[in-house]
């Protein structure tokens, strides 16, 4: 049987998958000491570990009518690289459990390995173990783990004040505008829609950006920082504590924390702007609703923001934060039960 032949069938055994992984991530890495093989692997941290998780389901997350396997791969670890981005991290190791359908041959696996072996070495980290599994459909579940320079270089959520300024890094609505399109056109919408595309297929974690964040926080109040994955409309809230998960308090002097936004159509992506325009939308509130933006949000205090803006590409200040317990974007006021919630 050649090897073509061989790579259009299903995996013979797990054995043939593993030497699959083998190539693409080597084993023994300068980030690990021991590396995939045992039923632990050891990696060194210089003082603190950030570990972060992330579920990649097929048809919940992406459907293989318009992502290629080498989209799937690049993307199940660049939204785990991006909380690690989040929180000021630098990635080191990360691991992946798979689960695969009978229908997934070996030029899949291929492909899936190829792109995400290509994101890893892009950022230097090493794939330490998971597992492997049949499965009635694509499950991928990975988990990252970056170090953290010293404690007070990680970037929580919580922590901001009145008056300070609100941020975000990367383009807002864009990733909301290609998985409008692909869902519509599959990938013949790529032609014309390029960016917005590939914002939804393939996009790229923030990690520089947040590194330089963490940095910032060496001589200064920290930022307070999260990752856009569920739309500015509905993350924005998490970082001012309404949600109720952050262990800092959003209380200033028992008055709730809100923000005062300001975005102008003119600091949107062209494509945002045409999309919009060409759906009778507000390009402004496309922005607002995203998903999958994977983009940054922070807000700092306002002494920081010349070195910030200074300092990083795509760096847009978008507001101040407030303590009237409102919300507000361009003056009128928002309700972030609208963003994107996986169980409403």
């Amino acid at each position: 049987m050649s090897i073509l032949q061989k790579d259009t069938q299903f995996p013979g055994s797990e054995d043939e998958i593993l030497s699959c992984i083998a190539r693409y991530f080597p084993n023994n890495t300068p980030s690990t000491i021991l590396g995939r093989g045992d039923d632990c692997a050891l990696f060194h941290v210089e003082q603190s570990a950030a570990v972060s998780s992330d579920l990649f389901l097929e048809n919940i997350h992406f459907r293989r009518s318009y992502f290629t396997s080498h989209e799937i791969g690049h993307k199940a670890l660049a939204v785990n690289l991006s909380d690690l981005a989040a929180c000021g991290s630098r990635p080191k190791c990360f691991t992946l459990c798979l689960g695969i359908p009978e229908d997934i041959d070996m030029n899949w696996l291929n492909g899936f390995f190829s792109s995400m072996s290509n994101l890893a070495n892009k950022y230097a980290i090493s794939l330490v173990g998971g597992d492997l599994s049949r499965s009635p459909f694509i499950h991928i579940s990975i988990s990252v783990f970056g170090e953290i320079s010293r404690l007070s270089s990680f970037l929580p959520r919580g922590g901001s004040m009145p008056g300070d300024i609100l941020f975000v890094i990367g383009q807002l609505g864009l990733a909301h505008v290609g998985f409008e399109l692909l869902e519509q056109f599959g990938r013949a919408a790529i032609e014309k829609w390029p960016n917005a595309c590939k914002a939804h297929l393939q996009p790229e974690p923030q990690c520089a950006a947040g590194l330089v964040l963490s940095r910032a926080a060496f001589n200064a109040r920290p930022p307070a920082l999260m990752d856009v994955s569920d739309g500015l409309i509905r993350d924005l809230p998490r970082l001012l504590g309404k949600s109720g998960e952050l262990s800092t308090s959003s209380l200033n002097h028992g008055n709730a924390l809100g923000a005062d936004l300001t975005l102008e159509e003119k600091n949107l992506h062209p494509e945002v702007l045409t999309w919009s325009y060409e759906q009778h939308k507000s390009p402004v509130y496309t922005a607002l609703l995203g998903g999958e933006d994977y983009a940054l949000l922070g807000a700092c205090a306002p002494d920081l923001l010349p070195t910030l803006e200074a300092a990083i590409p795509e760096f847009q200040s978008i507001g101040v934060i407030t303590d009237n317990g409102k919300i507000t974007c361009n003056g009128h006021e928002l309700h972030e039960s609208e963003g994107f919630d996986h169980f409403s």
